[in-house]
């Protein structure tokens, strides 16, 4: 791990958790945290990262309810290989998984969604707001917004109050989003511009149902954005 802390470490709040996971899991899908791979000590990590130690050991919590890596007593904490762990492992690599894990997801956003709604708290609302305005950012730089995508749907999943909506989207990680599966030639296009900001579009709609708390209005904007979702990458290929 690099010695330079992540952007992630200076936020505050309640957040910090979740920013530690987000980077660790960015990095073990990426394959820079190597499986078989022992993460550094617990200081190491409140160094690197400028978190306390309750922040280190929420993260390696969630990490382990994910399967990404377990701990081992006296030993120290190591990554997981694929399919390791006996928890649920998900990947979309592939056109074709893209499109089943849509059909997963449409089968269980939506809920997530209406329960975002109900439980949601200003936090939550914040950081979701964060991650918008982090996606448009990105898109009118011609960036890909995969990870600022992901984000969002994941504290949707958050709000929920329930961890295992948050567990599966971190199971599943950014390949779940279908851009990821797009050329990186094709993302500064006009076609796939114009997609990216219709999708920016469902984001705020269903952004905007859960700060209301309509948690009807929540679900159907959710269902409509994975349906939107697929068509559109289906469309493209």
């Amino acid at each position: 791990m690099p010695a330079t802390p992540s952007p992630t470490a200076r936020k505050k709040g309640q957040s910090l958790a979740q920013d530690l996971v987000e980077e660790l899991t960015q990095r073990i899908r990426l394959g820079e945290l190597a499986a078989g791979s022992k993460l550094p000590p617990e200081n190491t990590i409140v160094a690197q990262f400028g978190v306390s130690r309750t922040v280190v050991r929420e993260a390696l919590s969630r990490l382990q309810a994910a399967a990404l890596v377990e701990t081992r007593h006296g030993i120290g904490t190591f990554v997981l290989a694929q399919g390791e762990g006996g928890g649920l492992r998900l990947t979309a690599d592939t056109a074709r998984s893209v499109g089943r894990i849509l059909d997963v997801r449409t089968g269980l956003e939506p809920q997530a969604a209406a329960l975002a709604a109900r439980h949601r708290s200003d936090r939550h609302l914040r950081e979701m707001h964060q991650a918008l305005q982090q996606y448009q950012a990105l898109l009118a730089n011609h960036d890909s917004c995969a990870l600022a995508d992901w984000r969002f749907h994941l504290l949707v999943a958050e709000a929920t109050g329930n961890r295992y909506f948050t567990d599966l989207m971190l199971h599943l990680g950014q390949g779940m989003i279908p851009r990821t599966q797009v050329a990186e030639r094709e993302r500064g296009s006009a076609d796939f511009t114009h997609l990216a900001h219709m999708a920016m579009q469902e984001h705020e709609a269903i952004f905007n149902a859960i700060q209301r708390q309509d948690a009807d209005a929540a679900r159907a904007a959710m269902w409509l954005h994975l349906s939107n979702s697929r068509a559109r990458f289906h469309g493209g290929r």
